[in-house]
């Protein structure tokens, strides 16, 4: 028996690297994996679409591997959004039910949200998310949901993620010429958020680094809502690229060497180690083969990483929320599996670290349930979270509108 699309949820990650579609299918209110496809991406360039046909060869080519192993068609998809156009801004706004007190209703919700976010936006900026950080009611602060709630004056601090409306609209072409209809778009730091975070980090303050090929993108919370998101030009790639200058090896030898024998702390390399590099008789512009000391690798790892935590601490620290990680610093995504980045970013943030590895779903494949997936698992998981709680609130006003027609719905 075919199976409904309907109950299928399919995401879409187009990183540098390489383009993942992972579905899932909704049984009895739970998620279950049904299959994947990984792709090595092609016609990107520094996280973002620079040839659209190449890009979007690698992601049908994906989807068609996904599609075999769910024995079933894909035609739309939730697509990640990620890059160093995407930025964050805070706003406040609010809006007055005159002099008598009045229950707040979703109506209200909607219209404070809706003053707050009428801000002043460059023309190719566009709104990824909406995220209320909480609401003020009658002066009254610390307010998540005001829904049935009695006052006079309701306001609210909202988060806006926004990213550049030409570079998010080069996705999704790319994507329907893949063959995928987009029906949604995510921003990568809160998908990947919504996979490793847990409810008490989110309440104690932490900032989750989702470290891609070529960008980390952050998101921090703070006493359960969100409370900054930043995009830093840094990724795995750039600690890639420099072994092979520093070692005059090809990138693909570099990227090897990285994963098998690289390390960000030059103290915790034996000094007597050494490695062999070069001699590839396939590559006739190689270097001999030679043997070079381990801890030269982590002499020209280390000062990236320091760059990469120097450059993170100072964008919380401009954002105002150094001092809000009460949980500390959560490492995602495939650049997070270096070996000695959490001493780095311990040592320049001063805050506990940890490695995030995603929540599994139901019969989904060991290898998937790794930091590099972070961000295709957690898209499954907000796309989730949003459908139940659209189907919630379509509920709660047809239940009312029964209430005043007398069941004619």
């Amino acid at each position: 028996m075919t199976q409904k699309p309907d109950s299928l949820i399919t995401v879409l990650d187009a990183g540098s690297s390489k383009s993942v579609v992972l579905v899932a299918e909704l049984h009895d209110g739970v998620l279950r994996y049904r299959g994947h496809g990984i792709e090595v991406s092609r016609g990107m360039r520094k996280g973002l679409i620079s040839k659209l046909e190449p890009a979007a060869e690698a992601i049908n080519k994906a989807a068609l591997t996904a599609e075999r192993l769910t024995k079933a068609g894909i035609e739309s998809c939730v697509v990640g959004i990620g890059g160093t156009h995407v930025k964050g801004i805070n706003s406040r706004g609010g809006i007055s039910m005159g002099s008598r007190m009045k229950e707040i209703t979703r109506e209200e919700v909607r219209a404070c949200v809706d003053r707050a976010r009428s801000i002043a936006l460059p023309p190719d900026r566009e709104v990824l998310h909406l995220l209320p950080q909480e609401f003020i009611l009658d002066d009254q602060e610390g307010i998540h949901d005001p829904i049935g709630m009695v006052g006079n004056k309701l306001e609210v601090n909202l988060h806006l993620s926004t990213c550049s409306g030409g570079i998010a609209q080069s996705v999704v072409t790319c994507a329907n010429r893949a063959g995928l209809e987009v029906i949604d778009t995510v921003y990568e730091g809160i998908a990947a958020a919504e996979a490793v975070l847990s409810a008490d980090e989110r309440e104690l303050g932490v900032c989750i680094a989702d470290i891609g090929a070529s960008t980390t993108e952050l998101a921090v919370f703070f006493e359960g809502s969100i409370a900054h998101t930043a995009v830093l030009p840094i990724g795995g790639d750039h600690f890639t690229n420099d072994l092979a200058v520093g070692l005059h090896i090809s990138v693909e030898e570099a990227e090897y060497l990285k994963k098998t024998f690289g390390n960000c702390v030059v103290t915790a390399v034996p000094q007597l180690n050494e490695i062999e590099i070069g001699g590839n008789v396939a590559d006739p512009n190689a270097h001999p083969a030679r043997m070079v000391r381990q801890r030269f690798l982590a002499e020209i790892l280390e000062p990236r990483a320091r760059e990469l935590f120097t450059m993170l601490r100072d964008n919380l620290r401009q954002g105002g929320v150094l001092e809000a990680l009460g949980a500390g610093l959560v490492l995602t995504g495939g650049g997070a599996n270096l070996q000695g980045l959490q001493d780095n970013a311990e040592s320049l943030l001063r805050v506990s670290s940890r490695i995030g590895r995603p929540v599994p779903l139901s019969r989904m494949p060991e290898e998937l349930v790794r930091p590099e997936f972070s961000v295709a698992i957690g898209m499954l998981l907000y796309t989730h979270r949003t459908q139940v709680r659209r189907a919630n609130e379509e509920q709660g006003l047809k239940s009312k509108l029964k209430s005043i027609f007398g069941g004619s719905f």
